[in-house]
């Protein structure tokens, strides 16, 4: 995908948050088997892009980069994590190719949301599009938000 717009997120109530020591968005399932790029993480703008300014005023709330694999070069099912055979006494570690997950913390931004939802918008942003498309590398299962008190 391009990029990402979640659905509304509820947020705690505005009591809880004043208690807030930190607060997470976590990524989980994400892909990484493409190229490098780093993902800017905006709240409450949907419209951000890849020259939205990375300032409080544009919502801008962290990043996560991934250093991509940049595709396979190995024989068939080289790459596919499906495809390693494993059993109870299997001491490798995982395939490096399994999805991971990434966490930014987005204390400061979410302290400042309004409202009691937000909107999380994941921008990707490819240093070297020739490595790469921006629209064909942001792949993610899941997105949560973890608040700390």
């Amino acid at each position: 995908m391009d990029h990402f717009v979640s659905n509304p997120i509820d947020l705690p109530a505005a009591s809880a948050r004043s208690g807030m020591t930190r607060a997470d968005l976590i990524f989980e399932g994400v892909d990484h088997s493409g190229p490098s790029y780093e993902a800017r993480v905006f709240l409450n703008n949907p419209d951000a892009g890849p020259d939205t300014p990375r300032d409080a005023e544009a919502g801008y709330a962290g990043s996560y980069t991934i250093f991509g694999h940049g595709g396979c070069v190995g024989e068939e099912g080289h790459c596919d994590p499906t495809m390693r055979t494993t059993d109870a006494f299997d001491l490798r570690a995982a395939h490096p190719l399994e999805p991971i997950t990434k966490t930014v913390t987005i204390t400061r931004a979410l302290a400042a949301a309004d409202g009691d939802t937000v909107t999380v918008t994941v921008v990707p942003v490819v240093p070297h599009p020739e490595g790469g498309r921006a629209d064909d590398v942001l792949a993610f299962t899941r997105i949560r938000l973890a608040t700390y008190a």
